[in-house]
């Protein structure tokens, strides 16, 4: 006898604990998220083909930010506009409020979700986002919520219930997110007149797991890097952080070997605490011994770790502890020096 045929312990207990109960139950839950799909359905609107405009008009990356489930549905949203021709990442709120927010440039739009719209983490977040620079679309069912308010263009997903039987756990909204999310992707493909051969290009299989069998020390950046030493003032080091685009100083002590680094999350969090004094050492505020990898390591290696500890660039040692050059994420994915096609 299996879980699924146990026998019912009371008379009056459901049906449910039958194999066609669950079958039933099963089905019904399926409803549930039809109906949530179909009320959504009707619920585009204007905002949808302004959220649209925005993103079709995108000159820099949409940022998509959530957190819990809607965090989940969110990272999928970013996968599928990265792979359908709308260069998107994910960004998470809390990471965001201590350093990440150095990722976002002026012209980008954010896309947040959030059922409630009453999401405390995330919505501390959004005046800051606004005041880099980006468009904030939302997607929620709080059309008067707090995320609403704070949003320049809002997308209603407000489904009937969820299909949790409490009504509690996100079900049939994070079904509803996620398909308005392949919305998007799908219409801006059709603005963009992304087609077969843009699709391989950002897919390309076999040819990226070529590059990323390469060592890291073929792609890393070796020339004009954003290097200082460990004793020099912290202004000075900041000028270095700033002229090298990295969002990142290496810095090393007399005889070249690395001691530390400097980021722009370093400096945000400086400020936050009030400990900023420009003609202090940076060795005193710099993050020690920072995470690094070998001029050897695979590339794939080196991606595996930048995307688990969500590190944008990092330092590549010789054996000496010496800085052998810097690797940016995009350099992985073929943004950068990595090409997968001609341009």
């Amino acid at each position: 006898m299996t879980r699924l045929d146990r026998p019912a312990t009371s008379a009056g207990e459901s049906a449910g604990t039958t194999p066609e109960g669950y079958l039933e139950l099963g089905r019904e839950v399926l409803d549930i998220e039809i109906e949530g799909l179909t009320a959504v359905r009707g619920q585009l609107d204007g905002g949808f083909l302004e959220a649209l405009e925005r993103l079709a008009a995108c000159k820099g990356r949409v940022v998509v930010t959530g957190i819990g489930k809607s965090g989940l549905v969110g990272r999928k949203i970013a996968a599928t506009l990265s792979s359908t021709g709308t260069a998107a990442f994910f960004l998470h709120p809390v990471e965001g409020a201590h350093g990440d927010l150095g990722m976002i440039r002026p012209g980008d739009v954010v896309l947040a979700l959030s059922n409630s719209g009453e999401t405390g983490e995330l919505n501390t977040l959004l005046p800051a986002l606004k005041s880099l620079g980006a468009v904030i679309v939302c997607m929620t069912s709080g059309v008067e919520s707090t995320l609403a308010r704070l949003s320049d263009v809002v997308i209603m997903v407000n489904v009937p219930r969820e299909a949790c039987p409490l009504n509690l756990a996100p079900t049939t909204s994070t079904t509803a997110a996620l398909a308005v999310g392949d919305a998007l992707a799908v219409c801006l493909m059709r603005i963009k007149d992304f087609g077969t051969k843009d699709f391989k290009r950002v897919h390309p299989a076999g040819a990226l797991g070529a590059r990323l069998s390469q060592p890291i020390g073929s792609l890393m950046h070796t020339e004009n890097l954003p290097v200082a030493r460990e004793d020099v003032p912290l202004n000075q080091a900041l000028a270095v952080l700033n002229a090298g685009g990295f969002g990142l100083a290496a810095l090393t002590d007399a005889s070249g070997r690395l001691t530390g680094v400097l980021t722009d999350g370093d400096v945000r969090r400086m400020l936050c605490k009030g400990g900023f004094e420009p003609s202090r050492p940076v060795a005193e505020v710099m993050t020690k011994a920072p995470r690094n990898v070998a001029a050897t390591d695979s590339s794939a290696q080196v991606l595996d770790l930048m995307e688990a500890r969500q590190i944008t660039v990092l330092p590549v040692l010789n054996q000496d502890g010496s800085l052998a050059g810097l690797v940016h994420l995009h350099d992985l994915l073929g943004k950068g020096r990595v090409r997968f096609a001609p341009v």
